[in-house]
């Protein structure tokens, strides 16, 4: 898959995120993931209005490779595919930001663009697709 480096982001490993292994618990990846896939799309000025059209995610994904643990403070890189009509990939790099080198998680999740009142996809704004394929700089 082609993918765009779009978005970076920090966020701290919280006491709560730990299960009772003394790791992150698995299920908490996808919310990392979740926080900086919607982080993106508001500071890209796309904010989240459940009452017109928006994102919604129809599969998702997650390999753990290296463990968590609290404290620390993680980099989530955010990546996007070539957008379709309604759809397109995001991928995550999860790191600790004292590691960048070392990946610790990688995810993905398809995001398809929805209009809530139809409950059925619909063509994502010109302005999102411009965006997600705009080249690198």
């Amino acid at each position: 898959m082609n993918k765009k480096l779009v978005h970076t982001t920090r966020m701290a490993i919280r006491w709560s995120d730990m299960d009772a292994l003394g790791h992150v618990n698995n299920a908490v990846y996808f919310r990392y993931m979740e926080l900086a896939r919607v982080e993106w799309l508001v500071v890209s000025g796309f904010g989240l209005d459940p009452a017109t059209e928006g994102p919604v995610i129809v599969n998702a994904r997650c390999s753990f490779m290296k463990q968590l643990k609290y404290p620390g403070e993680l980099e989530i890189r955010t990546y996007v595919s070539t957008p379709g009509r309604s759809s397109f990939e995001t991928v995550y790099e999860i790191r600790r930001a004292d590691q960048p080198d070392i990946l610790c998680a990688e995810g993905a999740a398809k995001v398809v663009w929805v209009d809530f009142a139809l409950e059925k996809s619909a063509p994502m704004p010109a302005q999102l697709r411009d965006l997600i394929s705009e080249p690198q700089a």
